[in-house]
């Protein structure tokens, strides 16, 4: 029988989660923390989450810690989500742009990387003969690795306009039958890491756009407030800044100006 969980073992995990990655976790998300989290107890022949919540607060072992935050923080996402972002970033980001310095666009939040190939997508169609570089970074190292492989279930192009799947994906053949992997010359064209946005941001330069869609509404009001602030000194005077469109920077941050709802600009 899988372990039960206590209200006072789900608050440990509620309050690890936010200590780590800046999550909150309410008691509706429950049954997915025990979905998520059973597989671990089993692995280890645990009984109870308080087994599993005392191993991971002792620090060993050292990638027990990154699995748990893993497991909790992978969110699903898919290629041209919010395709508004990537007309805008299309139709008014690209036209605008005045110098001959490479374009470089952070995805915050690239979960599985749909965003980021989205995104290089629309840089390859409409700069083809401009110098760009895409980084993506997530908090969690195994969706990094899915999203650095660039496989995908097929389902997942019907989200992908015609002409962009025929240039830069392909249909997976024998091993890879029902798969769809996004063409090698695209891929090398985004460098993946782990950067987790509570904490000091260093050594990733500044960009022309971040993009944080979709991941503040896990956030309460004071982390939505740091990880902005922690972010915004990567974001180059004129830049861009793109949220998702259930979320908003207003009471967030006064160091932008909204152009339009989800999409703000930082002062010259």
């Amino acid at each position: 029988m899988d372990a039960t969980i206590t209200d006072q073992e789900f608050a440990l995990f509620q309050r690890l989660i936010y200590r780590i990655a800046g999550i909150s976790m309410s008691s509706a998300k429950k049954i997915l923390l025990v979905g998520r989290l059973s597989k671990r107890l089993k692995h280890y022949g645990f009984t109870s989450f308080s087994e599993y919540y005392r191993l991971l607060a002792s620090g060993a072992p050292g990638d027990e810690l990154q699995t748990f935050v893993d497991l909790l923080t992978t969110n699903e996402t898919y290629f041209f989500r919010e395709p508004q972002h990537f007309e805008y970033l299309r139709d008014s980001i690209l036209p605008a742009r005045r110098t001959s310095n490479p374009l470089r666009i952070w995805s915050g939040a690239c979960s599985s990387g749909e965003e980021p190939y989205t995104i290089a997508m629309v840089l390859a169609a409409n700069l083809p003969n401009t110098s760009w570089e895409i980084f993506a970074s997530d908090i969690s190292l195994a969706v990094l690795a899915r999203a650095q492989d660039g496989i995908y279930p097929l389902e997942r192009a019907h989200g992908i306009p015609p002409e962009y799947l025929r240039r830069y994906c392909m249909k997976g053949v024998r091993s890879q039958e029902g798969k769809l992997l996004v063409r090698p010359d695209l891929r090398q064209r985004v460098r993946f890491g782990q950067v987790n946005l509570t904490g000091p941001i260093t050594g990733i330069g500044e960009f022309d756009v971040i993009f944080l869609r979709n991941v503040m509404i896990y956030f309460d009001a004071e982390t939505k407030t740091k990880v902005v602030e922690n972010m915004l000194p990567s974001l180059k005077p004129g830049g861009y800044f793109i949220v998702g469109h259930s979320e908003s920077l207003n009471g967030i941050t006064d160091r932008l100006r909204s152009l339009r709802p989800t999409v703000y600009q930082k002062p010259q």
